[in-house]
């Protein structure tokens, strides 16, 4: 039986799966599409979260970007799970107890300002947009190679199964599709983890593998890995990180923004009680880190194997035959994802740090063949020739080498990891569909916040206040199927990998619905006013500052600057520019309220009873 159809018959049998769920739990009325009548147990709503959390981001991309990263890609790890706990210990509970099922529902009575819920609706809309493009991204990756179509065109399938199931269960069914995937990605996940840690240090658990000696060269894995890559002219890949200040930023960047997702504070509401919400967040938790343990570990494996596959008999040695490229690899370049130019005519692949050469040799290329600025592109080959020349005192030149040939997309490694291990076919399969699981079931949840937003916070609470339950309802419908063809065009070209997109996400939800949750929480003095102006302040300078590297409003062509180091601003990476955004927030928010008159007493109070231990409603209907 041939590899596809073998990823045929797993990726239509778990989406058979998904399908048949959204078909059962189909939401009725808007208490179950929204937060699935708030009657989940706690241990399920858990398993849930987690699925909803553990996007295409953790699943696909992250542990590409260690592999490519290495210790300085550890950033995704620790302010994911450094958010999650900031969310579970500081919102979540608290939001629960005050009831309503949205953040601009909450911003709406706590800031006694229409204005406030609409700029946050905005601020909603503005981010989960930009993280749903990530999972777009990740879940055409996958399509792509496994029903083996262009990347595209696997973006746009990915497209209508999200449009179906999300769309016709709501919260209710993407709940319990939600479960199901968790269980399926979590098996693709480790199941080839194991395999390939086995392979490489005798140990069945990855996470202790990646600290284990490598079977075959007999010293530790991490040291055998800094020598390889070391020796083809990268950083080593356990390396310090030279910018420590982007650093730190980037980590609470994410930190922050993971916290102000609304796509996972709405599922503290699909619990009975304020205790389940805390219970859920401890099970999520539990459940995350399942995964988050074993990601570093095939980060790094993935780099070694795919190092040995083009260097067989070591790195000092020649190279692989291009005609004598594994399958996979030739898949792999049907999708786009994996591009290889024979610079020096040689036959060969060459994968190494080349200073930027081959891709200054083919941007030159292009603008001869298309009719660039032919001057500037010859000047970036100079430069880059100059600077390859000096890699390791020469070495590359001469051996010969031109520039680096093979470019890897990072978003394909966890994906191609098993195949490039020679793994069994149906483990091949099973990680298709669990990277499908990852990508879809965080996109439903997205999109599902997005709808919520529009419907009810837009329309139902501010412009149409008599709108029926059955019209509110099919608004929700409309306004998520808007919502995917919106985030399909964009995803079709994306500012960054998936991981990167969705940390993009991050920034823009950390510096502007962050600090007015975190205000609207824990101090009283905060008034409307200083929630409008630190919201808009945090959400403009964020995206201002995004939009003038990646191209505005993310459209290709259109960014002023490079987005290099050499032209941040003080070396502050678009990434990691949420915490700062988020610092201008809290300031405007706190100059504003202390300048202009406090809170009426009753909202004051209101922020006295939701910190009190006791007592809590479910989440209000409407």
């Amino acid at each position: 039986m041939s590899q596809y159809i073998i990823n045929i018959i797993f990726v239509g049998a778990s989406f058979a799966l998904y399908f048949g769920i959204a078909i059962w739990a189909r939401a009725g009325t808007t208490s179950e599409f929204y937060v699935a009548g708030g009657g989940v147990h706690p241990v399920v709503n858990g398993m849930a979260t987690a699925a909803d959390w553990m996007s295409a981001a953790s699943f696909i991309s992250m542990a590409g970007l260690i592999a490519a990263g290495g210790y300085g890609a550890s950033t995704y790890l620790m302010g994911w799970t450094g958010g999650y706990v900031l969310l579970a210990m500081l919102l979540a509970p608290y939001l629960r107890k005050f009831g309503k099922f949205t953040v601009p529902d909450f911003i709406s009575d706590r800031f006694y300002s229409k204005t406030a819920a609409m700029i946050a609706v905005v601020c909603l809309i503005v981010a989960s947009t930009t993280y749903v493009i990530g999972q777009m991204t990740g879940a055409g990756v996958a399509f792509s190679r496994f029903l083996e179509v262009e990347n595209d065109t696997g973006l746009l399938i990915a497209a209508v199964v999200v449009f179906f199931y999300a769309v016709l269960g709501g919260m209710k069914g993407i709940t319990y599709t939600q479960v199901a995937q968790y269980i399926v990605l979590m098996i693709a996940y480790t199941i080839p983890a194991v395999f390939i840690s086995l392979e490489l240090t005798g140990n069945p658990i990855p996470g202790l593998g990646l600290f284990s000696t490598h079977a075959e060269s007999g010293v530790p894995i991490l040291t055998k890995l800094d020598q390889v890559v070391t020796d083809l002219g990268f950083t080593a890949y356990t390396a310090d990180v030279p910018n420590k200040l982007n650093m730190v930023l980037f980590t609470l960047s994410l930190m922050i923004g993971t916290a102000g997702l609304p796509h996972v504070i709405i599922r503290f509401f699909t619990v009975p009680k304020v205790a389940d919400a805390r219970w859920t967040a401890g099970w999520t938790l539990v459940f995350i880190s399942l995964l988050y343990f074993t990601a570093p570990a095939v980060g790094a494996m993935a780099r070694l194997n795919l190092i040995d596959t083009v260097y067989p008999q070591g790195v000092a040695e020649a190279s692989l035959e291009y005609d004598q490229r594994p399958d996979w690899m030739a898949t792999w370049e049907d999708t786009g994802l994996i591009k290889y130019n024979d610079l020096n005519n040689d036959g060969r692949i060459q994968m190494y740090n080349d200073s930027g050469l081959g891709a200054a040799q083919v941007a030159l290329n292009t603008a001869e063949a298309e009719g660039g600025d032919v001057t500037a592109a010859t000047a970036e080959v100079a430069k880059a020739q100059a600077a390859h020349d000096q890699e390791l005192d020469g070495r590359f030149a001469e051996a010969g080498w031109a520039g680096n040939e093979l470019d890897v997309n990072n978003d394909i490694l966890v994906l191609a990891n098993p195949e490039i291990a020679q793994l069994p076919p149906w483990v091949i399969g099973l990680i298709a569909a669990g990277g499908l699981a990852a990508a879809l079931s965080t996109a439903a949840g997205l999109l599902l916040a997005i709808s919520s937003a529009i419907s009810h916070d837009l329309i139902k609470r501010n412009l149409n206040p008599n709108i029926t339950d059955k019209g509110e309802l099919q608004v929700a419908r409309i306004s998520m199927a808007i919502a995917i063809v919106v985030a399909t065009w964009l995803g079709l070209n994306p500012p960054g990998f998936a991981a990167q997109v969705v940390a993009l996400a991050f920034g823009i939800a950390g510096a502007s619905l962050f600090p007015a949750l975190m205000m609207g929480i824990f101090s009283k003095r905060i008034n409307n006013l200083g929630a409008i102006c630190g919201m808009l302040a945090g959400l403009i300078t964020t995206l201002v500052y995004i939009f003038v590297f990646k191209g505005w409003f993310f459209i290709s062509g259109t960014a002023n600057f490079p987005d290099t180091a050499e032209y941040w601003l003080f070396g502050i990476s678009p990434l990691s520019f949420g915490a700062i955004g988020a610092l201008i927030n809290f300031a405007v928010a706190f100059i504003v309220s202390y300048s202009t008159k406090a809170p009426p007493l009753h909202i004051q109070e209101l922020v006295e009873s939701v910190r009190s231990p006791r007592g809590a409603g479910g989440a209000i209907d409407h």
